[in-house]
């Protein structure tokens, strides 16, 4: 079962909270497009899309959209004071040349050493990674928001991808419907528990090796799976 729009607004709000003043982020379609909605109206940071717009704003009203004006998945968005356009070469010349202070992607599996795999859906026809690929690899920090699991229950943070892979050893950090993770020396690190998770659960779900690192208002302390 998909999340629901509830579950992906809060892991949105939550990626949001990992962007801060004065960077150039890139957002991947799916959840990631929604996190310009929660930006903190205090800090000023410019979105970049590799189809050629550095400045993306918020998601327009219906009926306002600009049909000329849409992100890389082909969505209306809207632009802040300063943007700029260009053509995809310079694009991924800003991507290749480490311009990208942050990515966030969505994902159908990471390991506990960091690969992607974000590319293929089995069984369906995709016409390839795209600029997951650039990104994951030249981003100066790289998030993945996605469910916890996949839509047979089983889960999506493997110890191992089974997919094929997109990038290895990129992802910085996780967030899901159930938890915040970040990825150090080869394993999964649980920082934060989502939508009142319970940790049982989230550990069970996860195929991988976790060091629990929970705020006190969680649980608190640090160690292994138990």
């Amino acid at each position: 079962m998909g999340l629901g729009a509830l579950e992906r607004e809060e892991i949105a709000k939550r990626a949001a909270q990992e962007v801060k003043n004065g960077m150039i982020v890139n957002l991947g379609i799916g959840i990631p497009s929604l996190v310009p909605n929660f930006l903190h109206p205090g800090i000023s940071v410019m979105i970049q899309s590799e189809n050629g717009v550095l400045g993306i704003g918020e998601t327009p009203e219906k009926g306002m959209e600009d049909e000329n004006l849409c992100n890389a998945a082909g969505y209306p968005v809207t632009v802040v004071k300063g943007a700029s356009y260009f053509d995809s070469a310079v694009s991924f010349g800003m991507i290749r040349k480490g311009c990208i202070d942050l990515t966030i992607l969505g994902s159908l599996q990471v390991s506990q050493s960091g690969d992607l795999a974000n590319w293929i859906v089995p069984g369906k026809k995709v016409p390839g990674m795209g600029g997951a690929m650039e990104l994951a690899q030249k981003a100066k920090k790289v998030i993945v928001v996605m469910s916890h699991t996949d839509k047979n229950g089983a889960p999506k943070l493997l110890e191992a991808c089974t997919l094929p892979l997109t990038a290895k050893a990129c992802v910085d950090m996780v967030i899901t419907d159930k938890a915040v993770f970040a990825i150090e020396n080869n394993h999964f690190v649980l920082k934060e528990l989502m939508n009142e998770a319970a940790l049982d659960d989230v550990l069970r779900l996860t195929d991988g090796r976790v060091q629990i690192d929970l705020p006190f208002s969680q649980g608190g302390g640090i160690g292994w799976r138990p």
